[in-house]
C-alpha cells in the first residue's frame, strides 16, 4: 500500500472519529454549563424535570455511542490547512467519512433536494456537507465541526439597524441597539430552539458575512473572555438578563433561558448595519481536532480542558421528597375525547402502546390523501428518527427526539379533525389555529423534551411497521410501540396554552430592558 493511500485512509478515519465524537459526546465546557443550569433550577418544577431528562440523555448517548439528538442538521466543517495541503483530498475524505457515519447511524440522513424533496440517504448532495477552507501558516490541519439541527437553525435571527423591536422600542446603530437586538432574539426563540440555548452573535459585514461571523462564535470556548472589553461586558450582560425572562428550559418557564453568549465584530459599509444571532440548542454538538498534515492522525482534541461532568448517579443526590408542580396521568391509544377533555396544561403524561411519527411530508400528504392506517383516537409524534437495521433485517430506533412543531401549524388542526387524532407530540408548541382545533375537536398538544433522542429511543420498545418510506427515513410514518413515553401537556382542549402564557409574561419582563444601558 502506498504512503499516499495510507495517509488518506488514516485521514478519513480521523474525520470519522471527529464526526462520531461530535454526534454522541458533549464537550466538557458545554457539560459544565448544563450543570450550572441544573443547580440553579428549583426542584419539582417542569424545568427541573426537563433538565434531569437532558442530563440522563447525555449519559445514555455517551454510553450507547449514539446521537445525542436525532437532528444532524447540515454538518458544517471549517478547515484550516497549511500551505501545500491538498484541499481536494481533504474534501473527499470528509465526504467519505460523513457517508460512513450515516451508514453507521451516527448521523441521520438529512440531505434533501430542494426542488424534488428527495432525500439522498447518505448526507451528501449539492453543497452538503458544508465545507469551508482557510489557509494558515501552521504545519498541521485544524478541522472544526458543528452539527446544528433545524429546530435551532430556524431560530437564527438577523436585524438591520435601526429598527423597531417588540417590547424594546427603537434599536439604534450603536452598542445599545446591538444589546436590544440580542435580547430580542433570545426572547423570540422561546422554547422552539430547545432552550436553554447558546448564541453566537455577528456584528457588521454584509448579510452573509454577518451570519458566518455569528456561527464562528459558536466555536469559541464557553469560558473564554472576549478580547474587546465592551463586548466582554455585553456577553455577561446578555446571559444575566436573558435568564430573568422566565422562558426557561424547553419554554416551560424557569431560571435558565440562555447558557452562553459569544459576540464577534467586523467592519461594515456605512449604508448597512447588521446584527446576526446564531441560536444553538442545549445539545451543543461542536468539536474540533488538530490533524498531522503528513500522517492524517489526530494529534489534539479541542474543548478537553477542565472538569468533565458525567451526570452519573445524580438522581441519588436529589432530595427524596420534592413536591411536583404537575400531576402524572397514564394514557394508551386509542384515546377517547373524554380522556382528552380531562387533561389540563401542566399535566405530565406517560404514554404506553401505539404511536405514529409524522413530520412535514406526512402532514402535507394527509391534507389531500387518505391515511394508510386508522388514526382515530391515535397519537402523532413529530419526530424524524435515526433508524438502522439489525442482523435480521428489522428496523431499530437509534435516536428519536421531537422536532419543532410550529412547521405543521398550517396542517395540524385540519388533519386532527379529518382523521380523529387525539394527541400530538412535539416541541416548542403550536399556534392559534391548532389551539382552536384542539378546543373544538377535543385534542391535546404534548411537549416532549427537545434533543433527548436517547431518552425517547429507550421508551420505544418495537418498530411495528413503516409507511411512506419513499419520503426518506426522517419523513416516513413509523409505527411504534412505546412504554412510559413522558411529555408535558402544554396546549389543552380548554383553550389554554403554556407557550402563549410564557411568551406574554416573558415579553413583559423583556420590556424592563427598553431603557438605554450602554
Amino acid at each position: 500500500m502506498s504512503v499516499a493511500t495510507t495517509y488518506l485512509q488514516t485521514l478519513e478515519k480521523s474525520l470519522y472519529d471527529l464526526i462520531c465524537e461530535t454526534s454522541t459526546n458533549l464537550p466538557k465546557d458545554v457539560r459544565r454549563a448544563i450543570k450550572r443550569a441544573k443547580e440553579a433550577e428549583n426542584a419539582g418544577t417542569r424545568a427541573a424535570m426537563s433538565l434531569a431528562t437532558i442530563t440522563r440523555n447525555i449519559v445514555m448517548a455517551e454510553d450507547n455511542v449514539s446521537p445525542i439528538c436525532q437532528d444532524t442538521g447540515l454538518p458544517t466543517f471549517k478547515v484550516k490547512t497549511p500551505i501545500g495541503a491538498n484541499q481536494l483530498e481533504i474534501k473527499e475524505a470528509i465526504r467519505n467519512a460523513v457517508k460512513k457515519a450515516t451508514e453507521d447511524a451516527k448521523l441521520r440522513p438529512n440531505s434533501v433536494d430542494s426542488l424534488t424533496g428527495k432525500n439522498s440517504g447518505d448526507n451528501l448532495g449539492e453543497g452538503v456537507p458544508v465545507i469551508k477552507f482557510e489557509q494558515w501558516e501552521k504545519d498541521y490541519i485544524e478541522v472544526k465541526l458543528i452539527l446544528k439541527g433545524g429546530g435551532c437553525e430556524n431560530k437564527n435571527a438577523q436585524y438591520s439597524l435601526p429598527c423597531e423591536l417588540e417590547g424594546l422600542g427603537r434599536a439604534g446603530r450603536d452598542l445599545d441597539g446591538i444589546r436590544k437586538c440580542i435580547l430580542h432574539a433570545v426572547w423570540k426563540a422561546q422554547g422552539q430552539g430547545c432552550s436553554a440555548g447558546f448564541i453566537g452573535v455577528g456584528i457588521g459585514g454584509d448579510r452573509s458575512a454577518s451570519y458566518d461571523l455569528a456561527k464562528d462564535q459558536l466555536f469559541r470556548h464557553l469560558e473564554d473572555t472576549n478580547p474587546i472589553p465592551e463586548l466582554a461586558k455585553l456577553e455577561e450582560y446578555i446571559v444575566e438578563k436573558a435568564n430573568t425572562l422566565g422562558v426557561g428550559t424547553m419554554g416551560f418557564g424557569g431560571e435558565t433561558t440562555l447558557l452562553g453568549c459569544k459576540i464577534g465584530v467586523m467592519h461594515r459599509i456605512p449604508a448597512s448595519f447588521f446584527v446576526s444571532v446564531a441560536y444553538n440548542c442545549w445539545a451543543f454538538r461542536r468539536m474540533a481536532v488538530d490533524i498531522d498534515a503528513n500522517t492524517g492522525e489526530i494529534i489534539k482534541w479541542h474543548y478537553q480542558d477542565g472538569e468533565k461532568v458525567t451526570f452519573r448517579n445524580e438522581e441519588e443526590q436529589q432530595p427524596t421528597e420534592t413536591k411536583s408542580e404537575s400531576r402524572v396521568i397514564e394514557l394508551r391509544a386509542p384515546i377517547t375525547e373524554e380522556q382528552i377533555r380531562q387533561l389540563k396544561v401542566g399535566d405530565v403524561v406517560k404514554i404506553s402502546g401505539r404511536m405514529y411519527t409524522g413530520r412535514d411530508a406526512i402532514h402535507h400528504h394527509l391534507m389531500t390523501h387518505d391515511s394508510p392506517v386508522d388514526l382515530n383516537g391515535q397519537i402523532i409524534y413529530h419526530c424524524g428518527p435515526v433508524m438502522a437495521k439489525d442482523e435480521n433485517g428489522n428496523w431499530t430506533v437509534k435516536a428519536a427526539g421531537p422536532t419543532t412543531s410550529i412547521r405543521e401549524e398550517p396542517y395540524q388542526g385540519d388533519i386532527m379533525k379529518k382523521f380523529g387524532i387525539r394527541a400530538v407530540i412535539g416541541k416548542g408548541g403550536m399556534g392559534a389555529k391548532t389551539l382552536k382545533a384542539l378546543q373544538e375537536h377535543g385534542g391535546v398538544y404534548l411537549n416532549a423534551i427537545g434533543g433527548a433522542a436517547q431518552y425517547y429511543a429507550d421508551c420505544i420498545k418495537s418498530v411495528d411497521g413503516v409507511d411512506f418510506l419513499e419520503f426518506g427515513i426522517p419523513e416516513a410514518m413509523w409505527h411504534l410501540t412505546v412504554e412510559d413515553f413522558t411529555a408535558v401537556v402544554t396546549m389543552d382542549s380548554h383553550g389554554n396554552s403554556l407557550h402563549a402564557d410564557i411568551e406574554k409574561s416573558s415579553l413583559e419582563k423583556l420590556s424592563q430592558y427598553a431603557e438605554r444601558v450602554f
